[in-house]
Order: structure tokens, then sequence, then C-alpha cells
């Protein structure tokens, strides 16, 4: 674990320097961590791949099955504390899982994810000991399944505006709930409900633990036709004077809203995870197949065009998985601190992952969105046989699409980080003021091109990711300062929240390269040239949004000064050979036949 004093908070990666020892890479995986790896990775093999035929036929029988068969080799209790039946793994294991058993079927990843995570993780964190005792074994096993009642037809995103309602019997010993849930996942087949309803004309919702069963008020829809993860139960639940004992509320009154928003905090960032493995297998399939596809008499891998694919896959896919570990570790380190300092199991998994609430939703919008490119292109390369059932892409094609969805949509999840990011600065959590005065300073003074010079590998990578961290915070301090309402500018915090994605991503990318070169690891110059990538491609996105930005928020004199400065900041684009680093990536990867880092 790092030490006290080099902990970085949640959010503070904007405002503070870390350093390449501080991150968390996958070339750090402990044999632990690699013998899990490997469990999971037969299992996928083994359970899901062979079957993906019968997923896309829609059958739920078989996701119900391979579930159970996930219960019985432990899988779906790696989070869980030992007491209860777990494993009691940390948090990096439990996102190694979900990155390496998703990437066989969309149908399957989903029920995991909702089982593991939103079904089960709001008893073990916010239950009583009984309920925790009564419950959390049989899920942890796969003996029961969980599901999450949380989406109703007119409460979406905006989920703490349920009209399901719960009311206290006479006897003041039960609750009868009513009310319609939807697109509830593992309905078909699951045990229990993790049920948020209304009491009385109360401001937030209220969580219940709720068995499934018929002779109790409980009804469910059919199962819902979609567009992908097609094996994936999807049901309208209906409650209709379900009575559910007073013992079965999870925490207190009025706590729903609490615990829906912290469990989905899990959900981002696991999500984050369940499309690392899944990318890497789009791109070995398409490289296989450039490898083998001829046309003009050449191997189309030889094509520029297929090579642009390759290469921008593979360096999407290399910076998801760097930044979706570095931010695992810092939450399991964040974990082991607050239990050290005295924090009950339930109150430093709580504490730890909000913490790191930008991060989760930072990695759920990047990465569901490079899945779904990295499958596009996949299908692309293809070609007219990428549109076939019989070809592996367009199965996955449809399955991606769900990501940029469920957990929140990428839109709420970009409102999120930056409202999150405001909200500690606000509570003095994160220094932002300080910053974004020293930055104010620098840009208004006559001191606004100086940068802080670094000494070692990729020092140019390293100033330029501290000029993009000052083009955030310039306009974001500039906001502030001439009160502009961000909740009524919703298009301002999307191109705050986009500069604020790509600087952690690329932040991420060069900080685990240089950690390798450090430590002297393998495939360096492919490493290099992908972490190259990746942030030539950022400086372009976020002198798109900063641009956009500035018109918004100045005029006249100020105006014309902010471009100034963000051309200069975002300048690291000039000499920079990317069709070279681009062709020399894609041939590696040609040359490997598949995905290798």
């Amino acid at each position: 674990m790092k030490s006290k004093n080099n902990l970085i908070k949640g959010g503070e990666f904007i405002i503070k320097e870390t350093k390449a020892s501080q991150v968390f890479t996958p070339e750090d995986f402990t044999e632990e961590h690699l013998m899990m790896r490997d469990s999971v990775r037969e299992f996928n093999e083994r359970e899901v791949i062979p079957f993906r035929s019968r997923f896309e036929k829609k059958d739920y029988q078989l996701t119900e099955s391979v579930m159970k068969k996930a219960g019985e080799m432990g899988f779906l209790g790696i989070a869980v504390p030992e007491e209860y039946g777990g494993m009691g793994l940390g948090f990096v294991s439990t996102m190694l899982v979900c990155d390496y058993i998703s990437s066989g079927s969309g149908s399957f990843s989903t029920a995991f994810g909702a089982h593991t995570g939103i079904g089960t993780m709001p008893i073990t964190l916010y239950g009583t000991e009984d309920q925790k005792q009564k419950y959390v074994p049989k899920l942890a096993s796969g003996e029961w399944f969980g599901s999450y009642c949380l989406t109703e037809p007119g409460a979406g995103s905006d989920a703490n505006s349920g009209k399901t309602s719960a009311t206290l019997s006479k006897d003041g010993n039960s609750y009868k709930i009513n009310g319609q849930k939807m697109w509830i996942s593992n309905a078909g087949f699951c045990s229990l409900f993790i049920v948020f309803a209304r009491i009385e004309n109360d401001k937030n919702i209220t969580a219940f633990i709720v068995e499934n069963n018929s002779e109790n008020g409980i009804s469910m829809g059919e199962e819902e036709q979609k567009l992908g993860i097609r094996a994936s139960s999807t049901r309208q639940v209906f409650f209709n004077d379900t009575v559910v004992l007073k013992e079965n509320m999870l925490a207190k009154r009025g706590e729903g809203f609490k615990i829906a928003m912290n469990s989905l905090n899990v959900g981002r960032i696991k999500l984050g995870a369940a499309g690392i493995d899944a990318q890497k297998r789009v791109i070995t399939q398409a490289v296989e197949y450039a490898n083998n596809r001829k046309q003009f008499n050449t191997n189309i891998s030889e094509f520029g065009a297929i090579k642009f694919k390759i290469a921008e896959m593979t360096a999407n896919t290399y910076a998801g998985e760097s930044a979706c570990y570095r931010a695992a570790k810092d939450i399991e380190d964040n974990i082991t601190r607050l239990s050290e300092s005295g924090k009950s199991h339930q109150e430093a998994e709580l504490e730890g992952v909000e913490d790191f609430a930008i991060e989760c939703s930072i990695l759920k919008v990047a990465v569901s969105e490079d899945v779904q490119n990295t499958a596009d292109e996949g299908l692309q390369i293809f070609g007219g046989m990428g549109f076939s059932e019989e070809a592996p892409m367009e199965s996955t094609w449809r399955d991606a699409r769900i990501a940029r969805i469920y957990e929140g949509t990428n839109e709420i999840n970009r409102l999120v980080s930056v409202g999150m990011l405001l909200k500690k600065a606000f509570k003095k959590e994160i220094d932002l003021k300080s910053s974004m005065e020293k930055i104010k300073y620098d840009f208004f003074g006559l001191s606004f091109l100086n940068k802080k010079k670094y000494n070692g590998p990729l020092n140019n990578e390293k100033e330029n990711i501290d000029s993009l961290k000052s083009v955030f915070l310039m306009i974001l301090g500039s906001s502030l300062k001439d009160k502009i309402d961000l909740e009524k500018n919703q298009q301002l915090l999307l191109c705050l929240s986009n500069i604020l994605i790509e600087i952690y991503m690329a932040e991420s990318t060069v900080l685990r390269t240089e950690k390798n070169i450090n430590n002297k690891s393998s495939n360096l110059e492919t490493k290099k040239a992908l972490s190259k990538i990746y942030l030539y491609n950022a400086n372009d996105i976020i002198l798109k949004n900063g641009k956009e930005a500035i018109n918004l928020i100045s005029s006249g004199y100020k105006m014309n000064h902010m471009h100034k400065i963000l051309n200069k900041k975002v300048s690291s684009n000039k000499g920079v050979n990317i069709i070279k680093l681009r062709n020399d990536v894609s041939d590696k990867f040609s040359s490997e036949n598949k995905y290798f880092l």
C-alpha cells in the first residue's frame, strides 16, 4: 500500500502531480492476481464463449446456468467478506474478475454485474448483521440471485423521483409496497429484489430487501426484446400490496437515494473494467481477419486505412486498462487506510469508493465509448462479413451499445464528474480554489507560458498533461469567477467533463508507460507509441472543447487572450509524426496476430 503521505484523494489528480511510482498497473499484478485472472479466463473460454450463439438466441436458462457455475467457482463472492461466504479479496481483484469474465457475452456480463454489484453489494454495505447473515451467503454462492429495482417509467436518470410507495401497516410491523419498476436485470430468475420506494411524502426514497414470491403480490412482464444483451433477463416488475417486514428495510428511512448513488459508483467503475478484455478480443479477431483477408493481392492489414483503425483501437484499450487499474488500486488503498483508522468494513468500503466517485464516472464514460468504437471499427475491418451473424462482430457491436446507458447515462456521468469535483471543493476536501487562483495569475500575468520541467522518460508528455490541467482550471475558474450558472449551462459542463476525462485517461496511460520504462518492462517501444497516440488525440479533443467553452464564457479581449493561451497550452501535437506512430503500432500488433500487452 502507498504510504499515507503519498495517498492522493479522489479528484486530486487535476491539481496534484502523481508520480509514476504511485500508480498501479497491470504489470504490477501479484501471483494471486495472475492466478485469479487465469482461472476466470479459463472459465470464460469454457463456459461462455463456446455458447455465444445460444446467448444470441435468448437462452435465458443458459445465463442462469452459467451464473450458478460462476457461484460454484466462487466468482460471485470475490468482494464479499469471508464471514458471509465470500473470498474477501481487494478491489483490484474485484475489478480483475469483472474484466476477464465479461468479454465472452454481453448477456452473461450484464447478469454477473447486476448480481455481484447492485444486487448483492447494497446488503453487504448497508445491511444489518441479521440481514447479511440471512442473505449474503446465498448470494455469494449462487444459491440465490439478486436484482435491483430502481428505474420506473417516469424515473430514469432522476432516480429520486420514483412513485413506488411503501405504506406502514397499522401494527407498525411491515410495509405494503405498490408500484412498477422497469428494465430490471435478472428479474426472470432472481430470488430477491433491492426495491426503492417512497414512504408517505418523504423527500428521499427508502430501500427494502424483498424476496421474490409471486404469492406476495409480485408479478412480471414478458422478457423485453432488446437490441443486444439478448439472453440477459430484463423484465418489468409489478408490486401489488407486496408485504415486506419492517426488519427488511435497508439502512434507515429516506436513505435509499444514498444507497442507490453509492451502489452506482461501484457499478460504474466495474463497467469500465468489463469493457477491457472485450476490446482486446475484438482487436485480436480484427487483426487475425486483416492478416488473412486479401484484396488486390495484399493482406488488408497492410493498408493504411486498416492500420489507422488497429492503432486507434489498441491505444484506447491500453489507456482504458491503465486508468481502470490505477483507480482500482487507489480505491483499495483508500479502503485499507480507512479500515486501519478504525472504520468498520462497511464504513471503509462505502467511504473508500465514494471518495473516488469522480474517477468512477470518468471510467464509465471513457471505456463504454471506447468499447462501442472498438466494436464498430472491428466490424468495419470485417467489411460485409462483419454485418453477418456468422461473424463475431455483429453481436459484440449490439451488446456494446447498452454500456453507454446503464449505470447512469454517459451524459449524466459527465455532469456528475464535474459536479462532484465542485462539491468536494466546496466541502474543502480538495483545494481547487488555490489552484485556480495560481492559474489565473500565471495566465493573466507575465508568466503564463511557464512550465514545470521534468527529468526522466516521457518528459514532454508529462509537461503537456500539466498544461492540459491548467486549461481545465482556467476555464472552470473563469466560469466560477463570472458566476455563470453551471447547472443551466449543461453544454459548458459537458465541455469541462470531456477535458477532465481526457486528462485522467492520458495521464494514466503516460504514467503506466513511465513506470514500465523505469522497471525495464517488456514492449516499451509499443507502449510509448500507444501513450503518444492517446495523448495526441486527447489534445485535439481538449482543444475543441476548450474553444467551445471559451466562446461561451468570455468575449472581446478576454476571449482572444484565453484562446491564445489555449493554443499555447495545447500545442504538443506540433511535430508529432502521428501517422508513423500508428503504422508502427499496427505493424507490431499485426506481427503478433493478436492484442498482446
